[in-house]
């Protein structure tokens, strides 16, 4: 029951570091255009996060239920899954660079899976075919290929919206389009936040499910006393509590601020005014609802982050700053591998010290 406890609790540090980690997806245009404040950003941030994580649980099952084998997933293995994912995320959020909260914690439970199967790689679900829907699940089409196309797509999108918006309002004046999209934008964060919460908050959710299903399926629950009977999960099912403490934790840690990661995205790639803020949030929130609808743990940081670039290279391709961008790049293409390998690294290393202790 200990151990039990103990994945929740660093389950739901992931979620508060995710919070205050991924606040800069939501308002860091908003606040590089001072359309907003920061503490004003951050707080209708965090309101907004709360909503959204309370809505649906189709990216919470891709996580929990069809990535691996649920039989070779034990309490540690969630345990070390998180704290791999938790120490990357600390890492880069240190750097000031906008990784993939979601990919870290795909990576790290792919890798402590992997160790606690012996390093047998069928236990990871690369590509199938659901019977019920027909649709293809796995690792490559819900988690691989997203993460390839979506910054492509949000680039696309980015760029195809903006220069609409430029045709459109050609002939207004500077003053009446940045006092319009002032408020518009305030509108485009609110929806950039909750799409983020339907998004990111459900991965934490998919763990927390994983963990009390792992938990009664291996008896440790057994004689667990009648109060505490809602923790049982003879099945994996996200209950209506798990996804109110998700949502709070989150919900939290984005009212924290994540003031580094919100200086590279809202500062250091391009300069934006309101109208370029509008654009880049509303291009992004599209893309996140979408891949959200169908179940897929897409990376927040990398279509916010692309939406941007589209938007700034409107103006002309030297307005990117590229150099930026470059390295925000490599932390996205390292995150899979690097949290897989720590997640396999920490597992494996608490195995060979439990059996040099015994």
């Amino acid at each position: 029951m200990g151990l039990v406890l103990a994945v929740i609790a660093v389950a739901l540090m992931f979620e508060y570091i995710n919070g205050f980690h991924d606040t800069a997806n939501s308002i860091a245009t908003v606040v590089s255009t001072k359309v907003l404040t920061p503490r004003q950003a951050v707080t209708m941030s965090a309101f907004c996060n709360l909503g959204g994580a309370l809505i649906g649980t189709a990216v919470a099952t891709t996580v929990g239920n069809t990535l691996v084998d649920s039989q070779f997933v034990t309490l540690p293995t969630l345990l070390f899954a998180l704290l791999g994912a938790s120490l990357w995320n600390l890492l880069t959020w240190w750097h000031g660079l906008p990784s993939s909260s979601s990919h870290a914690l795909i990576g790290s439970l792919c890798g402590a899976t992997l160790a606690s199967a012996d390093a047998r790689w069928s236990i990871i679900h690369w590509s199938f075919q659901d019977p019920v829907s027909h649709a293809w699940k796995g690792l490559i089409p819900q988690v691989v290929l997203p993460m390839l196309l979506s910054p492509l797509v949000g680039l696309v999108l980015g760029f195809v919206f903006m220069g609409l918006l430029l045709v459109l309002l050609r002939r207004w004046k500077p003053y009446t389009i940045n006092r319009l999209f002032g408020r518009a934008q305030l509108l485009s964060a609110a929806w950039m936040s909750i799409s983020h919460g339907t998004n990111d908050a459900q991965k934490t959710m998919g763990i927390l499910a994983l963990t009390l299903f792992t938990a009664t399926r291996t008896g440790v629950f057994d004689g667990l006393p009648d109060w505490l009977d809602f923790l049982r999960a003879p099945k994996f099912e996200v209950s209506l509590w798990i996804k109110v403490v998700c949502a709070l934790t989150m919900a939290a840690g984005t009212a924290a601020g994540g003031w580094r990661i919100i200086a590279t995205v809202g500062h250091k790639m391009v300069r934006l005014l309101p109208v370029h803020g509008f654009a880049a949030q509303t291009a992004a929130a599209t893309v996140i609802q979408l891949a959200t609808h169908g179940g897929i743990p897409l990376s927040t940081t990398q279509v916010i982050s692309s939406s941007i670039m589209g938007v700034g290279a409107t103006k002309r391709l030297s307005a990117v700053k590229w150099s930026v961008v470059s390295q925000m790049a490599a932390a996205w293409l390292l995150t899979l591998p690097a949290t897989a390998l720590m997640g396999y690294g920490l597992h494996r290393a608490f195995t060979l010290w439990d059996y040099l202790w015994h």
